[in-house]
């Protein structure tokens, strides 16, 4: 099953979820923007409207969806609009694209459940989309950690 989130610099968020017993891969890319078959440098700009994501395939049987939205909500600051960290645009904005009804329903019921759980003072900034097209992104960006000896 596939799962796509933003959720600021896709190399995290990369990092976070190859983590997660039951994911069985991960490839960071592009989506939600204008330009077809951006590269990094267009998506830096801030003006082609993608967001770095992970598209994460995973095991249902091993790890349930609801499971993965955890990872996704607990791996960054969903109240923070545009902006992760020291990465600010909107590349960086907190995303869940749904590849289904199913993954839609529950991403809201998902984030209304968090934003009335009192964890938050501010309110959860998160867009839920259904899942445009996915641009992977240049092969240097895939388990970007894991290739410069960061884990």
């Amino acid at each position: 099953m596939k799962a796509t989130f933003g959720a600021g610099c896709f190399w995290c968020v990369e990092h976070e979820f190859r983590k997660i017993k039951g994911v069985a891969s991960t490839t960071v890319g592009y989506m939600g923007g204008r330009l077809e078959n951006p590269t990094y440098e267009d998506v830096c700009t801030d003006t082609t409207g993608h967001a770095e994501v992970v598209q994460v395939e995973f095991d249902p049987s091993v790890i349930s969806y609801g499971k993965i939205l955890d990872v996704f909500w607990n791996c960054h600051d969903p109240t923070l609009l545009n902006r992760q960290g020291p990465d600010v645009g909107t590349q960086y904005r907190s995303v869940i694209f749904c590849h289904n009804r199913d993954q839609e329903q529950e991403a809201k019921r998902s984030k209304e459940t968090l934003q009335n759980s009192g964890k938050f003072q501010r309110n959860i900034v998160t867009e839920i989309l259904p899942a445009p097209e996915f641009y992977k992104a240049e092969e240097y960006h895939q388990q970007y950690y894991a290739k410069c000896g960061i884990v």
